[in-house]
C-alpha cells in the first residue's frame, strides 16, 4: 500500500455511513474481502483519529479463490508485510514446490482426471428464481500492517447468490461467522449494476452458455479477465479459474471444458499433498508468479477430484538457515457445501438435518 493510502481515514460518520451501505460490485464476489478490508483499516484510523483505545490495525490480505482476480489488490498489503515465521502465531511456511517437467506433466494429466470426473457429476441445472449457495472455511491474515503474516482463527463463510439478471439489483448476500470473521454475523446484500451475468456475475445459464471447446473457452477467459496492475495475465486467467471453482455450481460440460483449458496455462505445476482449512489433504495444483510475489494453490480431493479449497503464499526469495527459500501462506479456505436454495438466509435439506 502506497503512502497516499496511509494517510488519516474517514471521519466516524462516514465510515458510519459505510457500514450502513450494501457493497455494490461491479466486479466479482470475491472483491468483498478486499471491501471489507478497506472499511477495517478505515474503522481503524477513526479510532485512532479521535484518541479511542483499540487494537492494532487488522490487515487482511484477500483469500486466494475469494482473492483473485485481484491479486494486485493482495500484494498492494504484501509488500509491507514481513516473512516471518518465529512464533506460533505467525503463518506456516511451506518449501516452494520444484518445478520440473514431471510435475508439469503431472499438472496435466491430474486436470485431464478431473475433467473427466467432472462431466460424470450429475448436477441439477439452477432456475433463475433460485440461489446457489456455498459454504466455506477461511483463515485470513489478521496481522498489523508492515508486520508479519499472522493467520486469523478459521471463520464460518456462507454465501447466496442470485440467479436473475437485470438492472440495478442484488445480486447475492454474505455472511460470516466465528473468531476473526470481519463484521460476524452480518447478513450483507451484494449488488451490481447493472447486473449482466458473466465472469463478474455467473450465473448457472451464463455458464452453461460458454464454450465447451477447451481452447476457445480459454481464448475467452484471457479476453474476458481484468489484469490488475501488478500482475501477469496468465495469473490473472488462474486465478478467473479459482474463482468460479469457488464460488459457483458448474454444469458437467463447462466444467470440464474448464479444467482441460486450465490445464493450458503456462507456469502450473502439481504438488501431490496439500490441505485446505479443513485440514483435509488433497491434490494441488499451483501456479508460481514472480511479477505478482505470490503463489496460489488450488486443492481437490483425492478421491473424488472434486474441488476442496485453496492456498494463497507470498513468495519469498530470503534464503532461510537452510539456504532455501520459503514461502509464507497468507490465506487459506476450505468449501464445505455447495448446494441450491430458493431463498437468501435458507441452507440446504443437508445442512439443516
Amino acid at each position: 500500500m502506497n503512502a497516499d493510502h496511509s494517510r488519516a481515514g474517514f471521519a466516524r460518520s462516514e465510515t458510519e455511513e459505510l457500514l450502513a451501505a450494501p457493497v455494490d460490485w461491479d466486479l466479482s464476489p470475491s472483491r468483498h474481502l478486499h471491501q471489507k478490508d478497506i472499511l477495517m483499516q478505515q474503522i481503524d484510523r477513526d479510532h485512532h483519529s479521535l484518541g479511542e483505545t483499540s487494537p492494532a490495525p487488522r490487515r487482511r490480505l484477500p483469500r486466494l479463490a475469494l482473492m483473485v482476480p485481484a491479486t494486485s489488490l493482495a500484494l498492494a498489503g504484501a509488500l509491507v508485510v514481513t516473512f516471518s515465521g518465529s512464533d506460533h502465531t505467525s503463518a506456516p511456511t511451506a518449501k516452494p514446490p520444484v518445478s520440473s517437467p514431471a510435475r508439469v506433466t503431472n499438472a496435466s494429466v491430474t486436470l485431464a482426471r478431473i475433467a473427466d470426473a467432472a462431466m460424470k457429476t450429475d448436477t441439477t441445472p439452477v432456475k433463475e428464481d433460485q440461489f446457489v449457495y456455498i459454504r466455506r472455511l477461511a483463515r485470513e491474515n489478521k496481522g498489523t500492517f508492515g508486520g508479519p503474516v499472522v493467520l486469523g482463527a478459521a471463520h464460518k463463510e456462507e454465501r447466496w447468490m442470485s440467479q436473475k439478471p437485470g438492472p440495478v439489483t442484488t445480486t447475492g448476500w454474505l455472511r460470516s461467522s466465528g473468531k476473526d470473521a470481519v463484521m460476524p454475523g452480518q447478513l450483507g446484500p451484494i449488488t451490481t449494476s447493472p447486473a449482466q451475468p458473466g465472469l463478474w456475475y455467473p450465473t448457472y445459464t451464463w455458464l452453461a452458455s460458454l464454450p465447451t471447446d477447451p481452447d476457445a473457452l480459454l481464448k475467452l477467459l484471457y479476453t474476458q479477465t481484468r489484469v490488475e496492475k501488478g500482475d501477469s495475465k496468465d495469473e490473472a486467467v488462474f486465478g478467473t479459474v479459482g474463482e468460479l471453482l469457488s464460488s459457483v455450481i458448474m454444469p458437467p460440460a463447462t466444467a470440464s471444458a474448464l479444467y482441460k483449458a486450465a490445464a493450458k496455462i503456462p507456469g502450473i505445476t502439481w504438488i501431490p499433498d496439500a490441505t485446505d482449512a479443513a485440514g483435509r489433504h488433497g491434490i494441488g495444483i499451483t501456479r508460481r508468479d514472480t511479477r505478482s510475489a505470490t503463489r496460489s494453490v488450488l486443492i481437490f480431493n483425492k478421491d473424488t477430484l472434486a474441488y476442496a479449497g485453496s492456498q494463497a503464499y507470498l513468495i519469498s526469495h530470503k534464503a532461510n538457515a537452510r539456504g532455501t527459500t520459503d514461502d509464507v501462506l497468507f490465506g487459506i479456505d476450505a468449501v464445505m457445501e455447495r448446494g441450491v436454495v430458493d431463498r437468501q438466509g435458507e441452507v440446504p435439506a443437508t445442512t439443516a438435518s
